[in-house]
């Protein structure tokens, strides 16, 4: 059977014929061989710069779809109800470009025991467990940012 070639279906309203499921580094891979779950052989031909998330739909271009689901993966879930200690957590973590997700009194990162460590640290309590990983997409995401006139 012949590799399916799937991009992003770009304002696709059609319902998906079979699904993908992948964990969070290889939603971020722009080209990747993969296996649908039906069993399909397909590969993904994506924008540099593109996240999969949760329900995205993927199309073949002659009427295939594909909807993403995010793989259950190995995270640390920390949650509080502290607005400055769950603030004084994303700063630490941010400031070390640890990819987080970010609920309302829910933080989610993937998981890391010395980041577990410093978290404990700051007086919160950190779990470990398997759930899908949604981080943040960024202040630059949409493509590149610039400085001074170029891009990066």
């Amino acid at each position: 059977m012949a590799l399916i070639r799937l991009t992003r279906a770009e304002g696709a309203t059609k319902s998906a014929a079979t699904t993908l499921t992948l964990p969070y580094e290889r939603r971020i891979k722009s080209r990747l061989r993969v296996t649908l779950d039906n069993g399909r052989e397909a590969g993904l031909f994506l924008e540099r710069g593109t996240t999969l998330k949760e329900d995205d739909l993927l199309s073949d271009g002659d009427g295939l779809c594909v909807r993403i689901v995010a793989a259950p993966e190995t995270v640390s879930t920390v949650v509080c109800d502290d607005p400055l200690l769950f603030a004084r957590a994303c700063y630490h973590l941010g400031n070390r470009h640890v990819p987080l997700q970010i609920e309302p009194g829910r933080l989610r990162y993937q998981h890391d025991h010395v980041l577990d460590e410093m978290v404990r640290g700051l007086g919160l309590q950190v779990a470990v467990e398997q759930a899908p990983f949604e981080p943040e997409a960024g202040a630059y995401s949409g493509g590149g940012h610039h400085h001074n006139g170029h891009e990066h």
